[in-house]
């Protein structure tokens, strides 16, 4: 995977995290994927998220230019 923009990985796994506990409440297998979440690498952290509809560019960290 190829992603040309840097991203928040803390904010996103926090997202993340948030979206699965919340789904946990209709659906107890999302256990497995905050586990998941939880222990993912950068890499896997941006793999989950583009897999649940999550945009990247919600999460760019955007530099400014002195």
């Amino acid at each position: 995977m190829d992603i040309d923009i840097d991203i928040d990985i803390d904010e996103l796994r926090d997202d993340l995290i948030n979206y699965f506990g919340t789904a946990m409440s209709c659906n107890p297998i999302a256990m497995a994927d905050l586990i998941n979440v939880e222990s993912a690498s950068d890499e896997e952290i941006i793999s989950i998220a583009l897999s649940n509809g999550f945009n990247l560019e919600d999460y760019e960290i955007e530099v400014k230019k002195r």
